[in-house]
């Protein structure tokens, strides 16, 4: 059986990174650059994803003890080959850009500190049965230490372009103060 070639992703790579990089030079200087790795279904079939994460300096909401965090994240995650989806297929890898705010509620030194939701708009590089649209939502729970993070990760179109699967992963993440 002859596949057709993928075309080059390179164009599109060097996009989501520079404006990536771009943004870690905003006027708020990144606090944590992170490191995360895991597994992403859609359905029940998994494959591997990697994302590099950078959460800039707090701000509280009002007098409230919530707080926001400017979220950054360039993600990967690996195509699969499932038979029964071909259109659109299951086997492209997807490169993903998204920003976005990270909440907490809590003090400094309270325990609950370190759990966090997120929520990111995203751009995405392929058109697969899980990611079928160029704009994406990203919706993260996790819990954030210095150094370490668990997260699970949704992204869909949220039902405003069909098919609409879906990838939820289970992240683990290692994190560096800059």
């Amino acid at each position: 059986m002859h596949l057709p070639a993928k075309p080059s992703r390179i164009p599109i790579i060097s996009a989501l990174c520079g404006v990536w990089l771009v943004s870690l030079a905003l006027p708020a200087a990144a606090t944590q650059l992170e490191i995360e790795g895991g597994r992403s279904y859609m359905d029940n079939h998994g494959s591997n994803t990697l994302f590099v994460e950078s959460v800039f300096g707090d701000h509280a909401i009002g007098s409230s003890r919530f707080s926001w965090s400017p979220d950054v994240s360039l993600g990967w995650i690996d195509g699969r080959d499932i038979t029964r989806y071909r259109d659109p297929s299951t086997r492209n890898e997807a490169w993903i850009l998204a920003g976005g705010a990270r909440l907490q509620y809590g003090d400094a030194g309270d325990w609950y500190r370190h759990l966090f939701f997120s929520f990111q708009p995203a751009l995405q590089s392929a058109h697969t049965q899980a990611l079928s649209s160029t704009y994406e939502f990203v919706s993260t729970l996790g819990w954030q230490g210095r150094h370490f993070s668990f997260q699970i990760r949704h992204i869909s179109n949220g039902d405003l372009h069909l098919p609409n699967r879906g990838e939820t992963m289970a992240l683990v993440g290692v994190g560096f103060e800059l």
